[in-house]
């Protein structure tokens, strides 16, 4: 299983950026995909995840209202997007997709690195102020 993830880039605070993950090679089944961001000097923290029918969502309260996780309605295509809103400086950092094998939805469990299976390369964001 491979995740290529896209999209970043240097942008001003208050614009936008829609972030990409797309699955390709051997299929992970029905999964979970998470997003997570390492900050200058900050561990890798969770911002968002969607469940495989795309019907539940779950974010960080820092991007709760800002930023949107969505996916192509047909899973076929496996791809993954976050749509980011008003973006500020602390939103600067690597944005990783990861996939979870498991379509079990407890909140506690997606937050956690552990809990992901297939991690893509990090797409850089940056926001200038």
């Amino acid at each position: 299983v491979q995740l290529q993830a896209s999209g970043g880039g240097l942008v001003q605070a208050g614009a936008s950026l829609r972030l990409a993950c797309a699955v390709s090679g051997r299929s992970p089944g029905t999964y979970v995909m998470g997003w997570f961001r390492r900050g200058p000097g900050k561990e890798r923290e969770f911002v968002a995840a969607i469940s495989w029918g795309g019907f539940n969502t779950y974010y960080t309260d820092s991007v709760q209202g800002r930023f949107t996780i969505s996916k192509d309605r047909d899973n076929a295509k496996n791809t993954v997007y976050l749509q980011m809103n008003f973006l500020e400086p602390e939103d600067t950092a690597v944005y990783y997709c990861a996939v979870r094998r498991s379509t079990y939805w407890h909140l506690a469990t997606l937050r956690s690195q552990r809990a992901y299976d297939y991690w893509g390369q990090g797409t850089l964001v940056t926001v200038s102020s």
